[in-house]
C-alpha cells in the first residue's frame, strides 16, 4: 500500500488502520499530498513493479 502521509482527505491515521487491519500488507508512507502518483510516480511505480515481481508466476508460453 502506498499513502500521501500529507493526504488532507485521508488521512495518514487511514493508512495505519488498513495496516493494522490488512495481514501480509506492505506499507509505504510518502511524503506527498492527495496526488501522490504525481507526486512522486517513479518511486511508487517501482514499489508497484517490485511487489508484483515478488508476487506474481510468468505465464507459461
Amino acid at each position: 500500500m502506498v499513502w500521501g502521509k500529507n493526504d488532507r482527505g485521508f488521512l495518514v491515521e487511514g493508512a495505519y488502520a488498513y495496516k493494522r487491519d490488512l495481514q501480509n500488507l506492505e506499507f509505504h508512507l510518502f511524503d506527498t499530498g492527495h496526488f501522490a502518483l504525481e507526486e512522486d510516480g517513479k518511486a511508487i511505480a517501482n514499489h508497484i513493479r517490485q511487489f508484483l515481481t515478488s508476487r506474481l508466476q510468468p505465464i507459461p508460453a
